[in-house]
C-alpha cells in the first residue's frame, strides 16, 4: 500500500473512531423494527452513512461497513428480538411478527463492533484490492417543482467489498430509483435491491438473472412491510450492474438506462409503460384495465405498470423486472441512468451531444455533466422530480479526445458544439 493510500486510511479510521465517541455516533431511537432478511440492508445503509463521504480510500469505507455488519449478523438474533409492543404495533396478523428485530439495538450492536474493529485496524491495516475498477460517475438530483423529493440513487464502486466478494471479477452497481405515492418504496429498494443482488446464489453464474429477482424479492419483502405498516408508495427501478466485461441492466417501470457507443445512443431497454401492447394484455388478462386520463393508466391510477410496492395495484402492477447484457468492447463511452423527469423532456439521440458538448467547454472534465443533463430537462419543461447518473467507462478526457479525433466514424461530426473519479452531487432541493 502507498505511503499517501495508508495515511489516507489511518485518517478515516480515526475520524469514525472520534465520531462513534461523540453523540452525533449515537444512533436516535426509533422504535424500527426489521425482519431477518432486512437487517443487512438497514444496517449496511446506517453504516455507511457514517463511513462514507469522509475522504478516506473508498475500499476502506466499503470493507469496515462490510466487517462491521458481518460481525453483527454472527451474533445471536434472538437477543435482538423486538418484544416492545410499540416496535411491532400493526404486524400482529403477520406470521413473522414474532421474529421482527429492534434495528436500534441491532445497530448499536453494530457500532460496537465497528468501533473495535477500527481501533484493531489502526495497529494492522487491511490488505487494498488488487485490482480496481476506474470509473468516473457524476450524480445530480433536483426536486424540481414538486412538493417532495422521491427519488433515491445508488452508486457502489466497491461492491465486491462492501459484500466481502473475492473471486477476482470487478463488479460495480449503479441504479436510479423512482417513487411515487410517497418515500417508503424507493428508499426501501435503494436499500435492499444491492444486498439482493449481492446474496443471489446465480451472481456468479448468472448475474443477468440475479439482478432481474432481486427487484422481485425486494418486492415481496417490502409487501410485507407495506402490509404491516399500511404503505401505499411504489417505485419505478432501473439498475446497472458492470461485472468484468460485461454490462448488466435490469429495469422495473420507466426509469431508464442507455448506453453512448463512440458518440452514438445505444437503446438497452423498452420502459414498461401500460399503453405498451405486451403490458396492456396482461394487465386485462388479469382483470385489470387501461385507461387514458391525460396518459395512459393501469386502472386508472399508475402511469406506470411494473413497480416495486404499490400494494393496491397488484398483480395488475407487477413487479417482475426485465434484464439485458452486454459485452464491453472497450469502445463505450459512457451510461446513463435517469428516472422518467429527465427522459419525458430529452430524447435518447439528444443525450451524446449534450455531454459532449459539456466535456468540450470544460476541458474533458464530467465533473458536472449530470448536472448538465438535469438542467436540459427542465428548459425542456419537465416539473417532475429529476434524477441523472452518469457512468464513464472511460476516462471523460478520453471520451472527449476520441470523438474530436474520430466523429462519426464517416468523417463527419455528429453534433455541431457551437463556438467556442469524479465523486456525487446528490438529492439537491432546487
Amino acid at each position: 500500500m502507498a505511503a499517501e493510500e495508508e495515511a489516507a486510511a489511518q485518517d478515516l479510521l480515526a475520524a469514525v473512531l472520534r465520531d462513534l465517541k461523540g453523540p452525533e455516533g449515537q444512533p436516535r431511537l426509533q422504535n424500527r423494527s426489521v425482519s431477518r432478511d432486512e437487517a443487512e440492508g438497514e444496517l449496511a445503509e446506517a453504516v455507511l452513512r457514517l463511513v462514507g463521504g469522509r475522504g478516506g480510500p473508498a475500499w476502506m469505507a466499503a470493507s469496515l461497513v462490510r466487517a462491521a455488519v458481518h460481525q453483527t449478523l454472527q451474533s445471536d438474533l434472538v437477543s435482538f428480538v423486538a418484544r416492545d409492543k410499540d416496535v411491532v404495533e400493526g404486524a400482529q396478523d403477520d406470521p413473522e411478527s414474532k421474529d421482527l428485530l429492534s434495528l436500534d439495538a441491532l445497530l448499536q450492536h453494530c457500532l460496537t463492533c465497528l468501533q473495535d474493529i477500527s481501533s484493531q485496524w489502526q495497529k494492522q491495516l487491511p490488505l487494498p484490492p488488487t485490482t480496481k475498477r476506474q470509473s468516473y460517475t457524476s450524480i445530480h438530483a433536483i426536486r424540481n417543482t414538486r412538493r417532495k423529493m422521491e427519488d433515491r440513487h445508488v452508486a457502489l464502486l466497491e461492491f465486491n467489498q462492501l459484500f466481502g466478494i473475492t473471486d477476482g471479477v470487478e463488479r460495480s452497481y449503479f441504479a436510479v430509483f423512482d417513487g411515487h405515492g410517497g418515500l417508503d418504496a424507493a428508499n426501501y429498494a435503494a436499500t435492499h435491491v444491492h444486498v439482493m443482488v449481492a446474496r443471489h446464489e446465480a451472481l456468479v453464474s448468472d448475474p443477468a438473472q440475479a439482478l432481474k429477482e432481486s427487484f422481485q424479492r425486494t418486492d415481496a419483502m417490502f409487501l410485507k412491510r407495506a402490509r404491516r405498516k399500511r404503505l401505499r408508495s411504489g417505485t419505478t427501478g432501473v439498475c446497472a450492474l458492470l461485472e468484468g466485461e460485461r454490462l448488466h441492466v435490469a429495469w422495473l417501470g420507466d426509469s431508464q438506462a442507455l448506453l453512448v457507443q463512440q458518440g452514438n445512443p445505444v437503446t438497452l431497454m423498452e420502459p414498461h409503460k401500460p399503453e405498451r401492447e405486451d403490458e396492456r394484455e396482461r394487465i386485462e388478462s388479469l382483470g385489470g384495465c387501461v385507461t387514458f386520463m391525460g396518459c395512459w393508466r393501469v386502472n386508472g391510477t399508475l402511469a406506470v405498470s411494473r413497480a416495486i410496492g404499490d400494494i393496491d395495484q397488484k398483480p395488475y402492477v407487477s413487479g417482475e423486472g426485465d434484464v439485458t447484457s452486454h459485452i464491453l468492447s472497450g469502445s463505450e463511452d459512457f451510461l446513463v441512468l435517469a428516472c422518467d423527469g429527465f427522459y419525458d423532456a430529452v430524447s435518447s439521440p439528444e443525450v451524446p451531444g449534450l455531454v459532449l458538448d459539456h466535456l468540450r467547454e470544460n476541458g474533458g472534465n464530467g465533473q458536472h455533466v449530470a448536472e448538465r443533463l438535469v438542467t436540459a430537462a427542465k428548459e425542456g419543461g419537465s416539473s417532475d422530480n429529476i434524477t441523472v447518473l452518469v457512468v464513464f467507462l472511460q476516462e471523460p478526457a478520453k471520451v472527449l479526445e476520441d470523438f474530436l479525433a474520430h466523429g462519426s466514424g464517416d468523417g463527419e461530426p455528429l453534433f455541431d458544439f457551437g463556438g467556442g473519479g469524479v465523486e456525487v452531487v446528490s438529492d439537491n432541493a432546487a
